[in-house]
Parts: structure tokens; C-alpha cells; sequence
């Protein structure tokens, strides 16, 4: 069972909420912030909470101040719910942090739950809406894919979508039926030329540069 902080000031969306997750087995409680000031306050009382949050609404200042807050609180899961989000502050805030989700206002009732519950069991829920905007925006061309295609090689960029997708150099090898001595190669020249320090720099260089898609990398 976990509990709920509910922090949207909008009546309407607040008893929406109220009104799937009240009397379910999976909600120990379900609390309300009306501001940022009220939202850590309630996450130091409740730190393993599931935030649902409507970020718009919220005087925030950046997602980069959202990212710090959910460092503050790691425990915490997160969902995204607003009527809308700019893709500059999604790819900044999902690929800052796996501990957030997002789903649209304006998504149906089963979508909605299905995040809901699927953030409280800590699984990442990227609504269909927003993968697919993600998944467009990352078919144009941009400075990362034209760097990516004149410093690495095919092979180089094969085995960077699998580090992106979260493959251990392992597996990688096995998958491949290349030595772990050969794997390991290849991911130390794709750190080197990226200029990237571990995996996680290196999946953010990977979506960026479209080597790995939107839909891939948050199922």
C-alpha cells in the first residue's frame, strides 16, 4: 500500500483523483499540497509517497528544480498530471530521472488508473500521447544524431543502443556472440568519443541522437 500526495490545485482534477484512488487496497492515504512549499512538507513527513503533480500549476521555477527535489526525496515516486507539457521540460525532467512518469488530464479513465497504480508499484508510465510526441520530435534531425553518425562506427552505435536500453556488457556480448573483451572495447571508445563518464550520460547522448527511440527506452 502507498500513500498518495496529491498536489494539483485545481478542485476538479483533485477529486477526480480522490475519486479512483479512494477505498482501493492500494491506497494507504491520500494527502493534499496545494503549493511547492506544502509539497515538501508533506514529502518530509511521507517520503516514500506517490506524487501526482501537476507541474503548471505549480510555482516551480524549472524542471531542473523538480529534479533536485526528487534528489531531496529519492524514495518518492512521481507522475506528471497536466492538461499540458512543453517537450523541452519532458526530456529534461525523463531523462534526468527514471522516478518519473507523466499522463495527460485529458487521457481515459483506465490510462489515468493504470499510471496511477503503476507508479505506486514503482513502474516508470509514459501515457501513449506523450511517447509518441517523444517519439516524433526524436525523428528530427539534430546535432547530436549528425555527431553521432561522423564519430562512431555501425558497431559502435549498435552496441550504444544496448547500453541505452539497459544491457550489462554481458549480456551484450552473449546477445551479439562477440568476447566481453570486445564489448568492453567498443564501450570504452563510445565513452571516449561521446566524451561521456558511465551509462547513463551515454543513454541521454543515445536518445538525443535517435540511436535509441522513445518507445524502446521507457517500456
Amino acid at each position: 500500500m502507498r500513500e498518495y500526495i496529491i498536489a494539483d490545485n485545481q478542485d476538479i482534477s483533485k477529486a477526480g483523483l480522490m475519486f479512483l484512488l479512494g477505498g482501493r487496497k492500494e491506497t494507504a492515504a491520500l494527502l493534499e499540497a496545494e503549493n511547492k512549499a506544502e509539497l515538501v512538507q508533506m514529502l518530509k513527513l511521507h517520503p516514500q509517497a506517490v506524487v501526482v503533480l501537476d507541474y503548471t500549476l505549480f510555482d516551480f521555477t524549472g524542471a531542473e528544480e523538480l529534479v533536485i527535489l526528487h534528489e531531496r526525496f529519492k524514495e518518492a515516486d512521481w507522475l506528471l498530471f497536466s492538461d499540458e507539457l512543453g517537450i523541452a521540460f519532458l526530456r529534461q525532467v525523463l531523462l534526468g530521472s527514471t522516478a518519473f512518469g507523466v499522463v495527460l488530464k485529458d487521457a481515459s479513465r483506465e490510462e489515468i488508473l493504470s499510471a496511477l497504480l503503476g507508479t505506486a508499484r514503482g513502474e516508470r508510465y509514459i501515457c501513449s500521447h506523450i511517447a509518441n510526441l517523444l517519439l516524433r520530435e526524436g525523428s528530427t534531425p539534430s546535432p547530436a544524431r549528425s555527431a553521432a553518425d561522423n564519430l562512431l562506427t555501425a558497431s559502435e552505435k549498435s552496441i550504444l543502443k544496448e547500453i541505452a536500453l539497459g544491457k550489462t556488457t554481458k549480456e551484450i556480448a552473449a546477445q551479439k556472440n562477440l568476447s566481453f573483451h570486445t564489448v568492453n572495447s567498443h564501450r570504452k571508445n563510445i565513452f571516449r568519443k561521446l566524451k561521456v563518464n558511465n551509462a547513463h550520460e551515454a543513454t541521454r547522448y543515445a536518445m538525443k541522437a535517435g540511436i535509441v527511440d522513445a518507445v524502446e527506452y521507457y517500456i
